[in-house]
């Protein structure tokens, strides 16, 4: 995403919004409570945001007005510059902050002016996959046939997959055709953002994330498809006639529709995270006595790169 007069990228600027939201988070690590970490994280980023040049409206974000006091669907964020869509999770894996799990980290998105698909509060169902099997899967299809088409793609015989999906009762049935298929599985907690990222990094070492997650979760996950050359498809799974309308009023008439990386995200398109937790690909918050060390992943469809960014703080408050 360029800036108002169009010469320089400001894929990095989004970065410390990620950062204030880990500093913020990652005191609570093992506090047992989610919400208070995770309305840490949003007032920090919320605030990081508000001082960055542009003029930003969030179309994924904390849920309604009525859920949190800001990074809700409509607020607006930015000093004033560049129009664009932002896409939030201040903290993706609160729980996990919680328990003091590995995995949790903050996320930003942002794309020009109507690049992000607004997405209803519900479930989606989702498929993700790397660049190297990215077009050679179906999300309709056979959980053996996906297997093996990935197989193929890296060339490695179906045992050697590794498949993450969330573990939750729903996707018992899943969990059993991926055994049966001869599949490895890595089942976690919480975290989905993270799991369709860490199937598409370079030298990845899981290749399939399926299974039914958060859909504002899945515009997420496919701006870093965009600028990874993964792929993710997905189809709405509502549970009630209610989610089927909300559905509508964003515009999906087609509940069954598949949706693919190009229906979610369009443009020029950036991705950042921060670790708060040890994770897959981002370390998390490391407090060094004398400052803290935050590590960050920085995404940009128009730069074509991908920058992994380790930065000290050092002063006293840490917070700030």
């Amino acid at each position: 995403m360029t800036s108002e007069d169009g010469r320089r990228c400001m894929c990095t600027d989004f970065v410390r919004a990620t950062e204030a939201a880990a500093l913020a988070a990652g005191r609570w690590m093992g506090h047992g409570d989610s919400d208070a970490a995770d309305a840490d994280a949003q007032a920090a980023m919320a605030a990081a945001l508000d001082v960055l040049p542009v003029e930003g409206v969030v179309v994924i974000g904390e849920g309604d007005r009525e859920q949190a006091p800001r990074l809700f669907v409509g607020d607006r964020v930015g000093a004033g510059g560049t129009r664009c869509d932002i896409a939030v999770d201040a903290l993706e894996g609160a729980g996990i902050v919680a328990r003091g799990q590995a995995g949790a980290m903050s996320v930003v998105a942002a794309g020009p002016p109507d690049g992000l698909m607004s997405m209803p509060n519900m479930y989606l169902q989702k498929l993700v996959v790397g660049a190297k099997a990215a077009g050679r899967v179906d999300i309709d299809g056979r959980v053996i046939d996906t297997l093996r088409a990935i197989a193929e793609a890296y060339e490695r015989p179906v045992a050697e997959l590794t498949v993450i999906i969330l573990d939750r009762p729903r996707h018992e049935d899943l969990i059993a055709e991926v055994r049966r298929a001869g599949a490895r599985i890595k089942l976690i907690p919480d975290g989905d953002v993270t799991a369709g990222i860490a199937v598409a990094v370079q030298d990845a070492t899981d290749q399939l994330y399926v299974g039914i997650g958060g859909a504002a979760e899945g515009v997420l996950t496919a701006v870093a498809m965009r600028c990874l050359g993964g792929e993710i498809q997905a189809k709405l799974w509502p549970l009630s006639r209610r989610e089927v309308e909300l559905a509508r009023q964003h515009g999906i008439d087609d509940i069954e529709t598949t949706l693919r990386t190009e229906d979610m995200v369009t443009g020029d398109v950036l991705f950042a995270a921060t670790g708060v937790t040890e994770g897959e690909f981002l370390k998390g918050v490391e407090y060094l006595g004398f400052g803290v060390r935050l590590h960050s992943m920085v995404m940009c469809s128009r730069c074509r790169d991908v920058r992994m960014i380790q930065t000290t703080h050092l002063h006293t408050d840490v917070t700030r």
